[in-house]
């Protein structure tokens, strides 16, 4: 995959473009233009950090590729000197992060991944993680969204990526949201894109920095090798929302989503029903156009209609009536988010895999699953 400019034109970049980054750099020093553009990179002053465990990750490599092997410490360090070929420093590849100023040694593309996703095995095997790499993922809104992206990453769940939003970071969203005081004000795609790539080098992400709209949206799904595999949609603007859906249903593009309410997971399943209504018939024949200029009160009752307002939690009931009252938005909590992206995770892997997942909606209640007594037991030792 590829991941950011290459290497054969690396210009430092001044410090405000660094704090718009987020393309990491590979630099393969074996190349002779490579090795030139790390070696002014180590005397650059954007160079804070260098982070260099490579012999650590080559030992890992030799336990993964040979796990019934017994190693003692003389005979595994004599195996990583061999593989290393007496040159660390030319073994694999360097990365550059702009953000953070940080060179990190990392094993090349094919050996990293299989090293990084080696835990998995085997409930994902080798092969079937090998053809979730080749696929290519969605994701429209990155507040809940951003958690899904950054699971299926982690997972192995896809190894190219579409980021879409236009929002930046508030204070509000760190409730929810994996970003540091230091990143307010940051454009929620590029924070998630360098999560994204922190983790895993190799990757390739495309940021939509406006988010989805009329002008971009054709762009942002592509067609054939550039088309999305599936797509996640995690935002609260009605065209947007009915837009993707039209898309996705004309390409043929499985859609998830997840509400952060009383573990709701929506799946559409377009790849396998073109003609399946929008949100399962629950919006009637309405379209993006019908959508485009609603009002907040008109917005709010299609957003009720389109997640079942009957079967919002209690909370969120009561959290809707008190909107621009006494609360400035619809609450949503750590948790939720972090159980949408594993139920998202999930359920993407297992489409993309080709289990046929039907079209449905699954709730997920925490509160129904795990009940609070109507008597509360004692507690544990307490005397009766």
């Amino acid at each position: 995959m590829a991941s950011g400019p290459g290497p054969d034109s690396l210009v430092l970049p001044s410090r405000h473009e660094m704090s718009e980054s987020f393309h990491p750099v590979l630099l393969d020093p074996a190349r002779p233009v490579d090795a030139a553009a790390l070696a002014a990179l180590r005397e650059s002053d954007r160079l804070r950090e260098v982070h260099d465990r490579i012999e650590n990750q080559v030992a890992e490599l030799l336990r993964c590729l040979t796990p019934h092997e017994t190693f003692g410490d003389r005979a595994l360090d004599r195996a990583v000197d061999e593989m290393l070929g007496g040159r660390p420093d030319a073994y694999g590849r360097w990365v550059w992060y702009p953000w953070s100023g940080r060179l990190v040694h990392v094993l090349p593309e094919a050996e990293f991944r299989l090293v990084r996703t080696d835990r998995n095995r085997d409930k994902i095997t080798r092969e079937q993680q090998e053809g979730l790499l080749r696929r290519r993922v969605g994701v429209i809104g990155l507040s809940v969204g951003s958690s899904a992206a950054l699971t299926c990453a982690m997972e192995g769940v896809g190894g190219a990526f579409r980021l879409a939003d236009f929002d930046r970071i508030s204070l509000s969203n760190l409730n929810r949201l994996r970003a540091g005081v230091h990143e307010l004000g940051l454009e929620k795609s590029v924070l998630c894109a360098r999560r994204m790539y922190e983790l895993d080098p190799y990757l390739d992400i495309e940021i939509h920095r406006g988010g989805v709209t009329e002008e971009t949206i054709d762009a942002f799904f592509g067609d054939g090798d550039d088309g999305l595999d599936i797509l996640v949609e995690e935002c609260d603007t009605p065209w947007v929302k009915i837009a993707a859906r039209e898309q996705a249903r004309r390409r043929r593009v499985p859609v998830l989503m997840d509400t952060n309410d009383r573990g709701l997971l929506d799946i559409e399943r377009f790849d396998l029903e073109p003609d399946r209504p929008l949100f399962h018939g629950r919006v009637g024949e309405v379209t993006s156009s019908d959508v485009r200029d609603l009002g907040q009160e008109a917005a709010i009752r299609l957003l009720l209609d389109i997640v079942d307002g009957e079967r919002l939690s209690a909370a969120m009931t009561d959290a809707l009536t008190r909107i621009g009252q006494t609360l400035s938005s619809w609450p949503q909590l750590a948790g939720g988010v972090v159980l949408g992206a594993a139920l998202v995770t999930e359920t993407a892997r297992r489409i993309l895999l080709g289990e046929p997942l039907p079209s449905g909606r699954h709730y997920i209640d925490l509160d129904a699953l795990i009940p609070t007594p109507a008597t509360v037991p004692a507690p544990h030792g307490a005397s009766r």
